[in-house]
């Protein structure tokens, strides 16, 4: 399944942000805790429009992630509120544009917006775009016992379990240990 590469595009940052999270995380510390963890991640994945930098920019940006986890875990039809909540609280109001590398892709609020509520907008745009396809089960939390993480299964098949390579080996691992014991 692929959706619209601005919604891919959407999608997988939400991914990154919500797995900076401590038992999600590589490092397994918050790893958007500073200015600074904040400033690399909306930088990688080349955030346009204003950027406060300051500590009520982060906490908001922490609080999207709070609000990204846990629109993760939820059924589709308890979806739908928080979207249409997330397009509400936005003042969302979709256009096309096309700037810096990015070709044709929609933005909902104004580049000078308050940075979340322009993710909020774009993020609820994806949710949308997501659901309209039936494809909320895509949205998928990493199957490793000791993972919070999680992912959007882009597969063909739609059969990945978990949020990357590192969970897999190490539950694939663990699978192995006690079927070897079993002998």
């Amino acid at each position: 399944m692929h959706f619209a590469p601005d919604t891919e595009d959407i999608l997988e940052f939400a991914v990154v942000v919500v797995n900076t999270l401590p038992r999600a995380s590589r490092s397994g510390e918050d790893e958007l805790a500073t200015i600074e963890q904040m400033t690399e991640i909306l930088d990688r994945h080349a955030y346009t429009g204003r950027f406060d930098r300051d500590e009520a920019e982060l906490a908001q940006l922490q609080e999207t992630r709070a609000l990204l986890r846990r629109i993760w875990a939820l059924e589709v039809d308890d979806a739908v509120p928080e979207v249409n909540t997330m397009f509400r609280e936005s003042q969302s109001m979709p256009y096309l544009m096309r700037h810096d590398h990015f070709d044709w892709h929609l933005h909902a609020t104004a580049l000078d917006a308050p940075l979340v509520d322009r993710m909020r907008s774009e993020l609820a745009i994806a949710f949308a775009d997501v659901i309209r396809s039936r494809e909320w089960s895509r949205l998928r939390e990493c199957e490793a016992t000791d993972c919070d993480g999680v992912f959007i299964d882009l597969s063909r098949n739609g059969s990945k379990r978990f949020c990357s390579v590192r969970c897999g080996n190490r539950m694939n691992q663990l699978a192995f240990r006690e079927r070897a014991l079993e002998l």
